[in-house]
């Protein structure tokens, strides 16, 4: 099945996720987005799981606990995703809490990105795992009735591209990013950057016909846009003609203004309420002073002779030891050393090793994200929601911080980072464990740009961090 199949659950809901692993090799799933509260043994990344062992079997438990929203899961290791391996995760609100819009009459899921057959450089731009328009006999479709409301989840479940999402004839309702419902803005297309996800509303209020769904790449060339372009159908029940060409254009995909402009735009509902009844913006960064600030950049550099990513100049090694199984078995002796690398300026040497750093529990921190790429980059946080509170160009400076937005940013895990330019987001460290923070490019993410915040409270009430799961896996 591809994509893999929902995962459907509602707020505090326990999940029960069996994996089997037919693969020859070892593998792992994470739920991008999903918190894992008090409870970071079920990650499933590298830095807290065992790998699940060609030919055996794992079953994850985690709970969906305080949050609603749109994610997916996906394979953490090596470059599995490029592969597939992913599919949606739905959190709906419980029937106490209400939904700060219409009732839908249906619910999609849409998993777009790009697509690999042998190389590194994406071939293809895959609509829930389907060919475009014209090259599929089964298209993705969406089906319709018209005068009917309709909720698309959208997920970019690529390796490397951001892309521009839009609806022939049809506006969208931009009412949901990652787990916050955000105020609606109605937009005529979508940026959607890696790793992120959305909600859209979608009134079918046109002629019956068909209608083209489309996501085109963003700073890809023209010339190369066009066989990188996904096609999908809005299919009105009486229609029955195809949807009529030109397909409809986006704004330039070079246009990085445009694409901030509505980045800044999409903030969060404060009165709404989620995971639970009281208004979102109860909580907020309005009178916040972070207890810590890592200023992250991104690049790259040959290390050994070999090219890798970097964050602050060092290139991510992985143990053969979990970091949170070494944490709890040896207190990490042998296998990591707390704070060994600096989070708030360049490492005097590019060089690889196991990046752990110091998360003070129960504090805020700012993560000042900097991007000396020259292409576009997305950053992820598991474990927690942040704030997204500015974006900037040139070189952040303590100054930058009188440009943010503290009175309603909105509240995600995946943030982009424009070229040459710098993003800046606050979280609230609550949730004790071993959290992964990573470029969500694939071959980023592969070749070391990631680190971990160790946030640790010493109180053993499995109430405050839970123990390890029965089924625990060993390794290393």
């Amino acid at each position: 099945m591809f994509p893999g199949p929902l995962i459907n659950m509602s707020t505090n809901d326990v999940a029960h996720v069996n994996v089997l692993n037919n693969l020859d090799e070892p593998l792992l799933f994470t739920w991008n987005g999903v918190q894992q509260r008090l409870n970071s043994w079920e990650d499933g990344v590298s830095g807290t799981n065992c790998p699940i062992r060609p030919g055996t079997n794992w079953t994850y438990v985690f709970q969906a606990k305080d949050q609603i929203g749109t994610f997916f899961y996906f394979p953490s290791l090596n470059f599995h995703k490029a592969a597939g391996g992913f599919g949606p995760i739905r959190i709906n609100n419980r029937k106490v809490v209400a939904v700060p819009f219409p009732t839908p009459e249906a619910e999609y899921d849409l998993l777009i990105g790009d697509w690999y057959n042998q190389s590194y450089k994406p071939d293809v731009l895959l609509m829930n795992g389907k060919l475009p328009y014209g090259f599929a006999e089964d298209p993705a479709t969406l089906n319709v009735t018209r005068g009917k409301i309709y909720r698309i989840r959208v997920s970019n479940v690529g390796n490397a591209l951001s892309f521009n999402f839009r609806i022939q004839g049809h506006k969208m309702a931009v009412v949901e990013a990652e787990g916050s419902y955000t105020a609606q803005i109605t937009v005529d297309s979508l940026d959607i950057h890696v790793g992120q996800s959305y909600s859209v509303l979608v009134t079918a209020d046109r002629v019956e016909a068909d209608y083209f769904i489309v996501a085109t790449p963003k700073l890809v060339h023209a010339a190369e846009s066009g066989k990188l372009t996904a096609l999908g159908v809005l299919h009105y029940d009486n229609s029955t003609a195809p949807p009529s060409y030109p397909i409809p254009s986006g704004p330039n995909a070079f246009d990085i203004d445009f694409s901030i402009h509505q980045a800044k735009s999409i903030r969060w509902n404060m009165t709404a309420g989620a995971a639970r009844p009281n208004p979102q913006g109860t909580f907020n960064v309005s009178h916040v002073t972070p207890n810590q600030t890592f200023v992250l950049r991104g690049s790259t550099a040959e290390i050994d002779g070999a090219p890798r990513y970097t964050v602050n100049n060092v290139s991510y090694r992985t143990p053969e030891t979990p970091l949170k199984l070494a944490d709890f078995l040896v207190n990490g002796s042998g296998v990591y050393q707390l704070d060994s690398y600096p989070v708030e300026s360049m490492n005097p040497v590019a060089e690889s090793g196991v990046f752990v750093a110091t998360g003070v529990h129960k504090g805020w921190i700012e993560l000042v994200f900097v991007n000396g790429l020259p292409v576009m980059d997305s950053w992820h946080l598991d474990g927690f929601g942040f704030y997204v509170v500015g974006f900037g160009d040139g070189g952040w400076t303590p100054s930058s911080r009188s440009t943010y937005n503290v009175h309603d940013p909105v509240v995600r895990s995946t943030v982009q980072v424009y070229p040459g330019e710098w993003t800046a987001v606050y979280a609230y460290l609550d949730n004790p464990g071993m959290w992964n923070l990573r470029s969500q490019h694939s071959k980023h993410w592969y070749l070391g740009q990631e680190l971990y915040v160790r946030v640790y409270d010493a109180d053993p009430n499995p109430a405050k961090e839970r123990p390890p799961p029965e089924n625990l896996l060993l390794c290393g």
